[in-house]
């Protein structure tokens, strides 16, 4: 017996049910985050002031000022030094972590839990933590220095030093979020491949070369793209490790950010900062796919 075919009164209320469950979703996408950033760029462009409020469209002034800002080019060049710093050391150790503990072994399930539970400190914790390891005189730095014989450095005070430094706390803190990624990567992986790679005795280094990471490229691309977009928002660390110094040589783009909009309240021009932010992060993600893409046409 033949089904009867849909009415179209049928197909039009599906389709209003449908609206109405994905209207909650798009109400607060539009609120929190398309509202907020169609403001940001109209801000940007204003000359406001948070206690004297709007004065007039100033045009492209505020970004003229910017890029005349010395201090403004030296946060975006520490932001970009932070994050070549950084995402790299998220893709290789994230990818050696998750490939040494991909497997059923009681230690490695402990290992699991203790690389990512650094993830769920707050910054303000994981700062006061190395604060004290960054000590000169009685940190755990430098009593392991003192042990070996070397000399002291006193990393903080370094303006060769504190951004990598910071690096190095950034990475402790959140290595295990890109060590998961590759984790959930590595177990999608038919394990048939693996056993034909043993049928044709291949070695661990042809097998990771030819079948593991072809498998999860997809998952490295993620990973990269996810801690660029991260990396480029570097504040807390910043903020509370070093203030920004010494000489502004660890000052990010966040940083400048909050200093301009809410120290000196010059709302036009920190959202024009704001507007240079989000390009950078917008081309370093374009990139990352754009070479990705690249590669799985080679």
């Amino acid at each position: 017996m033949a089904e009867a075919a849909p009415t179209p009164g049928g197909i039009g209320q599906a389709r209003l049910a449908h609206m109405l469950f994905v209207a909650p979703y798009m109400l607060l996408l539009l609120v929190l985050l398309v509202a907020p950033l169609a403001l940001g760029l109209w801000l940007a462009f204003q000359d406001y002031d948070m206690l004297g409020g709007w004065d007039r469209s100033v045009g492209f002034d505020n970004f003229q000022f910017l890029f005349e800002d010395k201090i403004f080019r030296g946060a975006v060049l520490n932001t970009i030094r932070f994050v070549l710093m950084t995402t790299p050391a998220f893709v290789i150790l994230g990818l050696f972590l998750a490939l040494a503990l991909n497997n059923t072994l009681r230690r490695s399930a402990i290992l699991r839990a203790v690389f990512f539970g650094s993830s769920v400190l707050s910054v303000t914790i994981v700062t006061l933590i190395w604060r004290l390891v960054y000590l000169p005189d009685r940190g755990l730095l430098a009593d392991i220095l003192y042990a070996l014989n070397l000399p002291v450095v006193e990393l903080l005070t370094s303006q060769v030093w504190a951004l990598p430094a910071i690096a190095i706390v950034t990475i402790w803190w959140i290595i295990g979020l890109p060590m998961t990624l590759f984790l959930a990567g590595l177990q999608q992986i038919p394990p048939e491949l693996y056993e034909a790679a043993a049928l044709d005795h291949a070695s661990r280094w042809r097998t990771l070369v030819s079948v593991t990471l072809p498998s999860i490229r997809r998952t490295i691309v993620v990973v990269a793209v996810i801690e660029v977009i991260l990396q480029f928002q570097l504040f807390g660390q910043a903020l509370l490790i070093t203030g920004g110094g010494p000489d502004n040589s660890t000052r990010p783009i966040v940083q400048f950010i909050y200093e301009a909009g809410f120290r000196d309240l010059q709302l036009g021009f920190a959202a024009a900062a704001s507007q240079v932010l989000f390009a950078l992060m917008l081309l370093a993600a374009l990139g990352q796919f754009w070479a990705a893409r690249r590669r799985d046409a080679a």
